[in-house]
């Protein structure tokens, strides 16, 4: 579902409980201005109610999320007890008189099959949840008074919860792709880079062994990072580490060919940063840059940290530079950390690329020292 589907999702339901918020909430208040005094008093009530179940509902319905939310739901409503279900289990219920699981879940089941508002005539009204139109559970709110007004009410705030619901799938969705792609760029770290660095290792050996056997751990670090199965995100002195090791196993390789200078800003080391986002741009620096210099600088700029990745080598052409950043990624490089960082931060956190054929390449980045909540990972 599209994130606009989504905040329609949201917005409509939401509209809808605040015009019907005189059934549940501005039927126990009155007002000094009157009818229009009232009704936008339980409107507002209605909204801040809501405000208080959403952060709940964001993480899915679960048991948990459900009794976080359960008691705010019950006070949008207005009525003397409330429940909610799963496709099998009684979730949680707050109030008096709810009856117990078994008949709230052959009650739910009528609502489920129907895919409608069952109606319990004096007793309440089941009202599907729904999730990309999958039935996923149930809102079961009870009064002895229940009638049309209160399921005019509990559909729309069924409709409400269904699209929190909605948010809560898609904010998993697009962790589970952030997860995938984060897999898939440590499975496919440079085959040739492992194959050169073991070549180089072999070759000191016998000529000088204990260069070997500091390469090798230098190897088993970088490559233990690399391929762990990680979070999304690690600190900046982590990163930096890590590309220190592949620094050094490409000095080695190269020699005096590859010249390389870091300058970081000490209060930045602490910044979280996207996983694998700093050694696919240096290896692309040393790829295009050989031989000659690399320099990488990162700089505090209040709430970001500015990083800076720079060749003064044979440069790249900015239309193939455009193409390859439009390009669906498949595997480590440019594109893969500049789709992560868009989908992270925003679109405004993308790479930004400076480069002319003879001109060198610097590509530069920026990242924001607040971690972004989990609904926008």
């Amino acid at each position: 579902m599209s994130i606009a589907l989504c905040l329609a999702a949201l917005w409509l339901p939401l509209c809808g409980m605040s015009a019907l918020a005189g059934y549940g909430l501005g039927r126990r208040r009155t007002s000094r201005d009157g009818l229009a005094g009232e009704a936008g008093e339980a409107a507002h009530l209605a909204l801040h109610i809501a405000g208080l179940a959403a952060p709940s509902l964001r993480t899915g319905l679960n048991r948990d999320s459900a009794r976080r939310a359960v008691r705010h739901l019950r006070a949008l409503l207005g009525t003397p007890a409330l429940a909610i279900t799963s496709l099998d289990q009684v979730l949680a219920r707050d109030g008096e008189g709810v009856p117990g699981d078994e008949a709230i879940l052959t009650e739910a089941r009528a609502a489920l099959r129907a895919g409608w508002p069952h109606v319990v005539t004096g007793e309440g009204v089941l009202v599907p949840l729904t999730v990309e139109g999958r039935v996923v559970g149930a809102l079961a709110a009870y009064d002895a008074g229940a009638g049309h007004a209160l399921a005019r009410i509990a559909t729309e705030v069924g409709r409400w919860v269904s699209g929190q619901l909605e948010l809560a799938e898609l904010d998993s969705s697009r962790r589970r792709t952030l997860e995938a792609e984060t897999r898939a760029l440590s499975a496919q770290i440079s085959p040739h880079f492992v194959y050169n660095s073991l070549t180089t290792i072999a070759s000191f050996v016998r000529t000088e062994p204990e260069r070997a056997r500091e390469l090798l751990l230098d190897f088993a670090d970088f490559t233990r990072y690399a391929l762990r199965r990680t979070r999304d995100f690690t600190t900046l002195a982590d990163e930096l580490s890590c590309m220190d090791r592949y620094l050094v196993l490409e000095r080695a390789r190269f020699g005096d060919r590859l010249r390389f200078t870091v300058q970081v800003a000490p209060e930045v080391l602490r910044v979280p940063v996207p996983f694998l986002c700093l050694q696919p741009l240096v290896e692309n620096a040393i790829k295009h840059g050989m031989p000659g210099e690399v320099r990488v600088v990162i700089k505090d700029a209040g709430p970001e940290a500015h990083i800076s990745i720079e060749d003064d080598g044979v440069g790249m052409d900015p239309e193939h530079v455009r193409a390859i950043l439009g390009e669906e990624p498949k595997g480590i490089g440019l594109s893969n950390v500049d789709l992560r960082m868009r989908r992270i931060y925003g679109h405004d956190y993308g790479l930004v690329v400076d480069t002319a054929p003879g001109a060198g390449t610097r590509i530069r980045l920026r990242i924001p020292k607040t971690r972004p909540q989990p609904s926008l990972v």
